[in-house]
């Protein structure tokens, strides 16, 4: 299995003229790449996934796993809140080649724990993907308990989670009730380093589309034992990291890597274009972190 730790993108979906730009977005892997950064997430939440069409999302994991060509480990978005849709998009990103499948707790229909797992093992026995579960109680109305969690970790290809609740006592409260080697990631940059030190090994980051290189330098120097060095990275990058959610995501985040001419800030209806005090925001934190000039 491809080691999934330190700094990983949940990149954006670049749009040119209301399409996918392909050729832009396999040369933001690249420079991804480049830049050193420890894995990819093509089509999760900043890849706007809920507005591209299916054959458009299997596009895009396709695209990013032809770029990437087995130098970092792909995780492909899979997941939806429907679970017959969510088993054939994880179908194809196994036929694809992804190395696992990031599948978000289904948004909307708020299902129960019972559901929940039902859910996540209907998938796990469809495929043959290593699996993380995806918690972001903000944007999917449910919360996933450390239990329901634990149990599904008694199946073989439920292998982590991406734990973007922002608790801090969550992850070593998930190591304690999980007995097998769980990959707990977070999902929040502005607590990525202090998820590292209660039992994480890594981040599935927004901040890292427009600096990978400083976000792969801050995990690298935590694993190393270089603390000072990773809290230093970690100060410069916290008004970054603000910054990407002063509206919703990914509207500042693509408005970041417009100003870096690293892809186009176009995003799809219902997402609207970032306001210009927002604008200001994001130039200011990127001119403070030293990534603009």
């Amino acid at each position: 299995m491809a080691r999934f730790q330190g700094s990983i993108t949940a990149l954006i979906t670049p749009f040119k003229n209301g399409a996918v730009d392909e050729q832009g977005f396999q040369r933001f892997v690249e420079w991804q790449i480049d830049e050193g950064i420890n894995g990819l997430v093509p089509v999760g939440t900043t890849g706007e996934s809920p507005t591209l069409s299916h054959d458009e999302h299997k596009r895009v994991v396709e695209l990013c796993i032809e770029a990437a060509r087995r130098r970092v480990p792909v995780i492909a978005g899979t997941g939806s809140n429907s679970t017959d849709e969510a088993i054939d998009l994880t179908k194809h990103a196994e036929k694809a080649g992804a190395d696992a499948a990031l599948i978000v707790l289904p948004y909307y229909n708020k299902p129960t724990p019972e559901g929940q797992y039902l859910h996540f093992k209907a998938i796990h026995d469809a495929t043959n993907l290593p699996i993380f579960i995806y918690n972001v109680p903000p944007r999917s109305a449910v919360d996933m308990s450390v239990e329901t969690m634990a149990r599904l970790a008694k199946l073989p290809r439920i292998v982590g989670v991406k734990d973007a609740t922002a608790d801090l006592a969550r992850p070593i409260r998930t190591k304690l009730a999980i007995d097998k080697d769980f990959i707990m990631l977070s999902g929040e940059d502005g607590t990525a380093l202090p998820f590292l030190a209660q039992g994480g090994v890594g981040c599935i980051s927004v901040t890292s589309n427009v600096a990978p290189r400083l976000t792969a330098e801050m995990h690298k120097a935590w694993a190393e034992g270089d603390l000072k060095h990773a809290m230093k990275i970690n100060e410069r990058l916290m008004p970054v990291n603000d910054a990407m959610f002063c509206e919703t995501s990914p509207g500042p985040v693509k408005y970041a890597a417009s100003l870096l001419g690293r892809a186009s800030d176009e995003l799809r209806l219902p997402l609207a274009p970032i306001s210009d005090a927002s604008k200001q925001k994001v130039r200011a934190a990127l001119t403070k972190a030293g990534l603009l000039n």
